[in-house]
């Protein structure tokens, strides 16, 4: 069955939805076609200035990690989350003009680009001799870390078709000697010495792959999350401190335990893909250790624990549209999603979107994204669903992550 898409391209789309901000509309389509880096780009680029490329859960669209600027930022201050992609595939260009870094389509201007101030801490290694920038990554406003890189449902067959952790894991570790697992002392180091750029950071997100394993499943995840927050919270004098926590969706009471014994303040416990059918498909491990309808009542669990405005889970929009799907069209498909979304949202639970962005050592490497007019659409729904509820999302907005074109709507509308 052939799905139907929206052919529509950038102008048509802006034309179509003047309300819509056209510079979260260019971010969008930024992530959804990705971008490739100029000649002159590069060379205007002063890696003791700007930020490279850091540590990633997942790989680039172009199959290449090192050497390159971590992304741009537009001249709002809209942040953009897109990996190198190979120029075959049409991406936005990324080049130096008239004395600024622009962003080209097809050679033309289009806009002005930005890339990301280089941390303090990222040359620096800790007592350990391991470099911090592979213990933490930043992002303009947000520290981001990665504990554990291997996901326990790719051991058994079960990875997310979209995913490619385990496999950037490996290429992680032959180019730049990566850890699997983080110490928790050289993160405590680490943390440390970014908090000494004073003002910089709001909040710290950590990250990672599903451990299955313990004896209730999920209990060896929840034991190393605690010891993790545990660690950072030493850097701080409070007992809650700005943290976001996106890890499996865990029982209450893990979730419970974590809470209790460490500072942390928020989580997230992506469901990926809002259709239990499509899930099922999509990510098999997940669907194996707790399926569709458990994720949900988990996600509403979360809630009673963290309490209202700090539980929200992420899909990997597109990622639904692939075949086999039972959907016939985009406006099908979208239909289904916000009407989960706003399910979700009616037990206190917000819903984020992540652009997919086919990665090369994935399942999904040569499938088709979705189109720009289906994720604008998205995201002004899901940001309307928010405002419908009354729910914010402080803790994982544009400025503390910056990869949901949904939340840059919050400050907008």
């Amino acid at each position: 069955m052939s799905l139907q898409r929206s052919s529509l391209n950038f102008e048509e789309v802006r034309a179509k939805y003047p309300d819509f901000p056209p510079l979260v509309m260019l971010k969008i389509d930024i992530h959804r076609r990705g971008l490739f880096y100029a000649d002159a780009a590069l060379a205007a680029f002063n890696p003791a200035r700007h930020q490279t490329g850091g540590t990633h859960t997942f790989g680039t669209r172009d199959g290449k990690l090192t050497g390159r600027p971590e992304s741009i930022y537009l001249r709002d201050g809209t942040l953009v989350l897109a990996t190198p992609s190979p120029p075959e595939q049409s991406p936005y260009g990324i080049d130096f003009a008239e004395g600024k870094l622009v962003i080209t389509d097809q050679g033309e201007i289009v806009e002005e680009a930005f890339f990301w101030d280089k941390p303090d801490f990222y040359d620096k290694r800790t007592s350990n001799g391991v470099l911090m920038q592979n213990l933490v990554s930043a992002r303009p406003q947000r520290l981001f870390v990665i504990p554990q890189r291997f996901c326990y449902f790719w051991s058994d067959g079960g990875g997310c078709k979209f995913c490619d952790i385990v496999n950037n894991l490996k290429q992680q570790r032959a180019e730049i000697s990566m850890q699997t697992k983080i110490n928790p002392a050289d993160l405590r180091e680490a943390i440390s010495e970014a908090l000494k750029e004073k003002g910089r950071y709001t909040a710290i997100c950590l990250t990672g792959g599903s451990d299955f394993r313990g004896d209730d499943a999920f209990d060896k995840e929840t034991e190393y999350y605690i010891e993790i927050m545990q660690a950072i919270g030493e850097c701080f004098s409070v007992k809650k401190f700005p943290s976001q926590l996106i890890c499996t969706a865990l029982k209450k009471e893990q979730l419970q335990r974590i809470y209790d014994q460490t500072g942390l303040m928020s989580v997230t416990m992506d469901i990926e893909v809002l259709d239990e059918e499509q899930f099922n498909f999509i990510c098999p491990g997940k669907a194996k250790w707790i399926g569709y309808q458990e994720w949900k009542r988990r996600l509403y669990d979360a809630v009673e624990v963290f309490g209202e405005n700090r539980v929200n889970t992420g899909i990997v929009s597109g990622t639904e549209l692939v075949a086999p799907t039972r959907f016939k069209s985009e406006d099908e498909a979208l239909e289904i999603v916000l009407k989960e979304a706003d399910d979700l949202a009616a037990h206190g639970v917000s819903t984020v979107n992540m652009i997919w962005q086919p990665r090369p050592n994935s399942d999904f490497a040569k499938a088709q994204n979705g189109s720009l007019e289906y994720y604008v659409l998205l995201a002004k729904g899901l940001q309307d669903i928010r405002r419908k509820h009354n729910l914010s999302i402080d803790f994982d907005d544009y400025r503390r992550c910056g990869n949901h074109a949904d939340s840059d709507l919050a400050r907008v509308f």
